[in-house]
């Protein structure tokens, strides 16, 4: 028996992608094979196909970040997930895929109830804004935050779990996307003609306790700009390039010795920890289930045409998430 993945073959645009058969085995000792229900499509997956970021995976590789599915084989001396449980998984690669064979120990227990579209959304979007709300910045109500890149997937998780935090917040979008922040209680300015220091210190002449950035370096000296002393700008997202990291790293370490009380802190979604991982994903998937978010979709596709839901996100025509389902889940 064979299965279906998404490979690229080499650097470059969406003619470096292609479907590719791959002969079904039995999962290895420690290992489950996944039947896969839903997974995401990021920016990394685009990023890592045309070479943006410091380290790639090797050519050819199969993208995709995370993915909710079905357990429908075992190795041995597995102990954590049997034949039949619901799964998900944070891969970085792999998951653009029918099957996926991980390790056992790094998968996490998804409730049946949750819808497996709604629920990988939270596996890496919702799990990053969650981590450096609560893990990083450790917010309080009351706290003002500042949203670089809120429209997105990301950005969109922000602006939920933000008002479910109590936090005042701010918001960069394009005009287009500016309903979405305003639904959730933010305040939209748009970075297209709005100088956001400007707006902000207008607003909160006193600065505002954090920013959070996935958009790249260069908003560094304006992000601070808007901090009160002792508030902190949150880097998120990897740069685009192996110089452009040494670039970040340099820039971290001399923004935060400037003597002007303000912080850069960077986050990473693989440096809290699986155990971390778990706790967080199990209080978002009760979040889902009590309605208290609601993951927002602009479209989901069918896994085998990944190339269409590729091509939206690089039109940057994108609110909140796009998603990937095989056959039979809607």
């Amino acid at each position: 028996m064979n299965y279906k993945s998404i490979v690229v073959t080499q650097r470059g645009g969406l003619e470096a992608v292609q479907i590719m058969e791959n002969e079904l085995r039995p999962p290895a000792a420690e290992e489950a094979r996944i039947r896969v229900l839903a997974t995401p499509v990021c920016q990394d997956d685009i990023a890592i196909r045309k070479g943006n970021r410091p380290f790639l995976a090797k050519i050819p590789f199969t993208p995709g970040y995370a993915c909710i599915g079905t357990v429908e084989a075992v190795g041995e001396n597995v102990v954590d997930v049997a034949v039949g449980d619901r799964v998900a998984a944070l891969t970085n690669y792999d998951s653009h895929a029918e099957v996926l064979y991980w390790d056992a120990q790094e998968l996490v227990h998804v409730p049946e109830s949750i819808d497996p579209a709604e629920g990988v959304t939270l596996i890496l979007n919702y799990l990053v804004a969650y981590q450096i709300l609560h893990r990083v910045a450790q917010v309080k109500a009351g706290d003002k935050v500042l949203i670089i890149g809120a429209s997105g997937g990301v950005g969109t998780a922000f602006l939920q779990l933000g008002r479910l935090a109590g936090v005042k917040m701010f918001g960069l979008a394009s005009a287009s996307k500016h309903a979405i922040l305003i639904e959730y209680g933010a305040t939209p300015i748009d970075y297209r003609t709005q100088d956001f220091v400007e707006v902000i210190r207008q607003a909160e002449p006193e600065g505002l306790d954090f920013v959070f950035n996935g958009m790249g370096e260069e908003y560094y000296e304006r992000g601070l700009a808007v901090l009160r002393r002792g508030g902190v700008l949150v880097h998120y997202g990897a740069p685009q390039s192996f110089s452009h990291f040494l670039l970040l790293v340099a820039k971290l370490l001399f923004y935060n010795l400037l003597p002007n009380g303000k912080k850069i802190a960077g986050y990473g979604t693989h440096r809290l920890g699986t155990d971390l991982f778990k706790e967080d994903w199990t209080a978002l998937f009760e979040l889902l289930q009590a309605g208290q978010i609601q993951p927002i979709i602009q479209k989901a596709f069918p896994l085998l045409e990944a190339t269409k839901a590729y091509a939206l996100l690089e039109s940057g025509a994108v609110t909140g998430n796009l998603v990937l389902l095989a056959p039979g889940v809607s």
